[in-house]
């Protein structure tokens, strides 16, 4: 004859410690997913009234306080930095080489500090780009200027 225990307990562990370890993850990753900044020079862009969208941008190319020009191909970090505007033109044909989207743009992000000169400087800079593409039979890319939203 078998012999039944009737106090046979059921060993479970106890689960209200792995709710509070979950709930404390969610919030750490809440909270540093707000710190990632999607440019990665710091900019002071012009306000702007118009609340018109960017179209999603190939190219950026950056313009700090100091005078300092980066490009900024697919969106993957700054690849090429220097002083002088002129000197961007191969960094910017081989952004365009690489550019595989229908939107052919260039967004210009300037530092409202900086002044109008070194914008103009930057513009001309990417209309010669443009009229090298256009030679090459490519279309012309349409450049656009980075401002605030209004707030």
């Amino acid at each position: 004859m078998a012999i039944k225990l009737h106090n046979s307990k059921k060993i479970e562990p106890n689960m209200s410690s792995m709710s509070d370890l979950v709930f404390l993850l969610l919030i750490f990753f809440m909270i540093t997913s707000t710190l990632v900044s999607p440019n990665v020079i710091s900019l002071s862009l012009p306000a702007s009234n118009s609340g018109k969208q960017n179209t999603p941008q190939n190219i950026e190319v950056y313009v700090d306080s100091l005078k300092n020009y980066y490009v900024n191909p697919e969106g993957r970090g700054a690849d090429f930095h220097t002083q002088a505007a002129d000197s961007l033109m191969p960094f910017l044909m081989e952004a365009v080489a690489q550019d595989q989207s229908e939107q052919h743009a260039i967004i210009l992000r300037a530092d409202k500090s900086v002044p109008i000169e070194n914008v103009v400087e930057l513009m001309d800079v990417l209309s010669m780009l443009n009229d090298s593409v256009e030679a090459q039979g490519m279309e012309r890319y349409k450049i656009a200027l980075a401002t605030e939203g209004k707030k």
